[in-house]
């Protein structure tokens, strides 16, 4: 546990200025970048005990997620007795957890994970069993006391204390203060479903909030339990579809930020309610808006495709990026839907450290199509916008090397030998220092990788294009194209006099 002791007091230190600027008096120095993880509710809902999570902890290190970056193991609803105890605290459910929750949590920090909880604003949890409300100051305690690094915060039975900003804003401080009175760094994921717009306010106070209701395993089905398409939402519901929440996300991506970020909820990649390309989306989205990478499928029955989605690391690495940037969505345009009413083309754009470019073309309609973006397009807010003006010639009129992330992605054979545990010498995955497919953050960070061109966070260079040129894919039907962008040394056309 020395390593994140040490990493949270850096981010601690490191970003002060941040929560100064933000006015924060809760802020906790977390959340440089997005979260990552595993959280068991979209596996295994109320079904989980002590041998379930701790098995899932040591698959996750065991398959090489630790060394990906995934840190969190989240101990979703369902883990207490029905009732408090008689001095009023949370009591774990005894068969489920018959060492009790600090026993689980130890045994995590000693496989190099740290271990999350869970909980509710309310007087009831979803499942209904005893919460957080009212409770702030003692259940914040006993989370810190158990070892706990994560809570996942959720607004079931809530007591109708919401409907404004103000009142959701305090109710949900309450907690936030009460774990940094902890003294421990406790990440603070707010699960509130995007009432009251938290992502104009959360920012003071947490490390993420959820922007809408719950995402399920589907990826463009409309769902009367999830009404509402945009982002201005008074009954966020749940069975919301991918493209629902990428659709109410795309207005508000500027809200995330070093400290905070928007949460589109747990990932459902593997869970068998998508096609492999629909999942394709749904991972490199998530990680292009910067919503946390939770994994949410059965770690220990993993199949060879789920992994190779989820141990993408050039799709992981715009995701943990350090310039901390969401793509935003240049464009949408209709596209060929039939029965759905959520299907669309766009072009998202995100700035990433060192002067480098991400960019996803997106195709949720009915048919593959060949999808283009002039670099004019790409750098609009370069050219548009005076904050993003800059000394020199604007990106367009450069050349750029096109990477594409996902042309490296690992075969099912050796997928199927990681499962198998063919391919690791105590939980790590061995030769990834000129590995295509391999990659060992514990070993070299994200952004040292970057900087030291590692192939594997680069993906496969497939094309440059030339000043003011367009670069053009063909994205299969509910599929995506991600492609990393660098700079040209030359080739850059002489400033225009004009500007």
């Amino acid at each position: 546990m020395a390593y994140f002791s040490q990493r949270t007091a850096f981010l601690a230190v490191l970003l002060m200025p941040l929560a100064s600027a933000l006015g924060s008096t809760s802020y906790n120095g977390l959340a440089k970048t997005p979260q990552t993880g595993w959280d068991k509710w979209n596996a295994y809902g109320c079904e989980i005990d002590a041998e379930t999570l701790l098995d899932t902890a040591q698959k996750m290190v065991d398959l090489g997620f630790r060394d990906l970056g995934y840190k969190y193991v989240i101990l979703d609803d369902c883990w207490s007795n029905p009732e408090r105890s008689h001095n009023g605290s949370l009591v774990a459910n005894s068969t489920k957890f018959p060492e009790g929750i600090k026993a689980v949590a130890d045994k995590i920090h000693d496989l190099g994970l740290l271990f999350g909880m869970y909980s509710s604003a309310g007087l009831y949890t979803c499942a209904q069993y005893p919460a957080s409300l009212g409770h702030e100051r003692q259940d914040a305690q006993t989370f810190a006391d158990w070892g706990v690094d994560y809570l996942k915060y959720d607004n079931c039975y809530n007591q109708g204390q919401e409907g404004t900003s103000q009142l959701t804003f305090n109710r949900y401080d309450t907690m936030s203060k009460a774990l940094n009175e902890t003294g421990r760094p406790i990440w603070y994921s707010m699960c509130n479903w995007g009432r009251d717009y938290p992502w104009n306010w959360a920012q003071t106070m947490a490390n993420s909030w959820r922007i809408s209701g719950d995402v399920y395993d589907s990826f463009d089905r409309p769902d009367a339990r999830c009404p509402c398409t945009t982002y201005d939402c008074p009954l966020p519901g749940f069975h919301c579809s991918v493209m629902n929440i990428i659709g109410k996300a795309a207005p508000i991506v500027d809200k995330g930020q070093p400290g905070g970020w928007n949460d589109l909820d747990a990932l459902e990649v593997g869970n068998g309610g998508m096609s492999d390309d629909e999942y394709k989306v749904h991972f490199s989205m998530w990680a292009m808006i910067k919503s946390p990478l939770i994994m949410g499928t059965n770690i220990p029955k993993i199949t060879a495709s789920t992994y190779s989605i989820l141990a993408n690391p050039a799709v992981i690495a715009i995701s943990q990026d350090s310039a901390g940037t969401p793509a935003y969505r240049v464009w949408n345009r209709e596209a060929d839907i039939d029965q759905y009413d959520q299907g669309s083309q766009s072009l998202w754009v995100m700035s990433l450290s060192g002067g480098d470019f991400a960019i996803a073309l997106l195709n949720a309609g009915n048919t593959s199509m060949e999808l283009n973006a002039t670099l004019e397009e790409i750098f609009i807010d370069k050219a548009t916008t005076a904050g993003g003006r800059t000394k020199g010639p604007l990106p367009s009129s450069s050349g750029w090397d096109v990477y594409d992330l996902w042309a490296n992605r690992m075969s099912d054979v050796m997928a199927n030998s990681i499962i198998q545990g063919n391919a690791t010498v105590n939980g790590t995955i061995t030769d990834t220092s000129n590995s295509a497919t391999l990659y060992n953050a514990t070993e070299m960070s994200y952004a040292d990788g970057i900087k030291s061109n590692h192939t594997a966070l680069l993906g496969a260079k497939i094309s440059s294009v030339p000043p003011m040129g367009t670069i053009s894919a063909v994205v299969p039907r509910h599929g995506i194209a991600v492609f990393r962008l660098r700079k040209q040394d030359s080739g850059s056309l002489k400033k225009r006099s004009e500007l």
